[in-house]
């Protein structure tokens, strides 16, 4: 019975190590020739309006200043270049910091020296834009490089790269229909062109030429033939008349059996009242 707790409490053990040893799946660490380690912390996904990314190192020669910047990447052999921030020996922007134990005498109090082992840790404010680079498009990274005091040194130079979030996909646009210009006529009448009737529509064979189309017969007594603007009016109103007497005919179908039969029961209980009075 001693077993199973021993075994569940180094599983979790195990299981809690490893969640703290390994690193974020959305950090990124670069090295660098002289095994020095950077890690920036979040690399990819980094949204487009902006953000904070957290920087740390470790292993850098304490005997030369660097700064630590979001650049353009230019390649192995040559300085990540521009950098957000430009050369900021005071960090005031957040764009880059200068990291140095041993600065110039006007670098005192605005390098920030090295933590034990050639170690630091600062925040950068990253961009999808450095200058007139667009970072969505060009190779962009979290970079160390030697100072303004060693400019050609390299040995310094460590990379991790960067990668912005996907843009949002614009909403779909609804095309509106646009109605038929007016055309101007004979003499200046202004007229509008009628849409054009798909082929195969009611009233129009397929084959060419228009169907001439049917005179409608006005009704008894209204004194003239009726056009074929109101011929679908008339038979409409034809139609709903014819409707409205069939139902008529079959109320009084129902109606006057049921009122017939009524009066005879009545009768009948007159009689019978009375046959027995």
């Amino acid at each position: 019975m001693r077993a199973l707790p021993r075994a569940i409490l180094t599983a979790t053990l195990i299981t809690v190590s490893i969640g703290v040893g390994s690193t974020p799946a959305h950090a990124g660490t670069g090295r660098g020739p002289a095994g020095q380690t950077l890690t920036a912390t979040p690399t990819s996904g980094v949204a487009r309006t902006g953000a904070t990314v957290t920087v740390t190192g470790s292993g850098y020669d304490v005997t030369k200043g660097i700064y630590v910047a979001f650049c353009v990447d230019n390649g192995v052999g040559v300085a990540p270049s521009p950098c957000g921030g430009g050369v900021d020996t005071t960090g005031s922007t957040g764009a880059s910091h200068w990291i140095s134990s041993d600065p110039p005498s006007y670098g005192e109090g605005l390098a920030v020296p090295y933590g034990p082992g050639g170690s630091f840790r600062v925040t950068l404010t990253v961009n999808p834009r450095i200058g007139d680079v667009d970072c969505t498009v060009r190779r962009c990274v979290v970079a160390s490089r030697a100072d303004h005091t060693r400019t050609a040194d390299r040995s310094q130079d460590v990379r991790v790269p960067v990668t912005f979030a996907a843009a949002a996909t614009p909403a779909p646009t609804r095309t509106q229909a646009v109605a038929a210009p007016a055309t101007t006529g004979a003499g200046g009448a202004a007229r509008t062109t009628p849409p054009a009737t798909p082929a195969g529509a009611a009233g129009t064979p397929t084959g060419g030429a228009p169907a001439p189309a049917a005179t409608a017969v006005a009704p008894a007594g209204t004194g003239g033939p009726v056009g074929p603007a109101d011929a679908g009016d008339q038979a409409q109103v034809t139609r709903v008349s014819a409707a409205a007497d069939t139902g008529r005919w079959w109320l009084v179908a129902l109606v006057v059996p049921l009122l017939g039969m009524a009066l005879l029961a009545g009768l009948r209980r007159r009689r019978r009242r009375r046959a027995t009075s």
